[in-house]
């Protein structure tokens, strides 16, 4: 039975809904279950918690709506593909848009849960947000930071293409980029708060505010220039396979675009 191709609407929906999803489950975690709220520590899920909480979102997202939209969830995965050639550059806004917008009313439900507890403030707090030197959770410098994030978006991208190649073994890729986006969280909280991500950086740095916002920059830039880096290197290095028609091309769109 043939089935039609989703809609522009109805890809921008999942983009929404799988963004959403992910900074609520990733950023929420930080916020609501890194410590636990009496403050013993030892009851929250910390770092390693938080890390494998924004890799389980991408995972589910994926699995539920990668085939609709092909499960991008963030600006410089969208801007990447697109640089792969595995994405329509006239597409790209659209998409951005979406994820920014949906970050910020992730960011919102989750201040107003957050809110609900005596004493908070995400301005003490940080809300989640990223930040260097001062707002680095390690004290990391500017160049430390903008390094980490390139280099691990860069990362990011490179499973992300590398995994739906048609040469790759099919079916499994949002598992792969579910853990490697993990692991990017498990090097990269002491250091950034780990943003990898314009979207989810964006969200609760309208709340944490002040430096939050200042420092926004960094994670805006740093993550797209990773992002073209894998793009525009990725089959130059290890060369591509056929991409029409290839098993699994829902996840992400694996079409060529002009």
């Amino acid at each position: 039975m043939d089935v039609a191709p989703p809609t522009t609407t109805q890809k921008l929906a999942a983009e929404f809904l799988g963004t959403f999803v992910l900074v609520f489950g990733g950023c929420g975690s930080a916020v609501l279950a890194a410590t636990f709220l009496s403050g013993d520590s030892d009851l929250g899920i910390g770092f390693a918690g938080v890390a494998l909480a924004f890799g389980l979102t991408v995972v589910v997202m994926a699995y539920a709506f990668g085939h609709v939209s092909g499960g991008h969830f963030n600006p410089a995965v969208t801007v990447g593909l697109a640089a792969a050639k595995r994405f329509a550059w006239k597409d790209t806004a659209a998409y951005i848009v979406t994820q920014v917008v949906a970050a910020i009313v992730a960011a919102s439900v989750l201040y107003v849960v957050a809110n609900g507890r005596d004493g908070f403030s995400a301005v003490d707090s940080g809300f989640a947000s990223n930040g260097y030197g001062d707002r680095s959770p390690g004290g990391y410098s500017l160049l430390a930071c903008l390094v980490i994030e390139v280099l691990l978006t860069a990362v990011f991208l490179y499973v992300i293409i590398g995994v739906t190649d048609s040469r790759a073994l099919q079916g499994f890729a949002p598992l792969g980029i579910g853990l490697s986006l993990t692991l990017i969280h498990l090097i990269s909280i002491p250091v950034t708060n780990t943003s990898v991500n314009p979207a989810r950086s964006i969200g609760p740095a309208l709340f944490a505010g002040g430096d939050a916002i200042f420092q926004l920059w960094l994670f805006i830039l740093a993550p797209i220039a990773g992002a073209l880096l894998a793009g525009f290197t990725y089959a130059l290095l290890v060369g591509e396979g056929p991409i029409e028609g290839a098993p699994g091309a829902d996840y992400p769109q694996l079409t060529k675009e002009d």
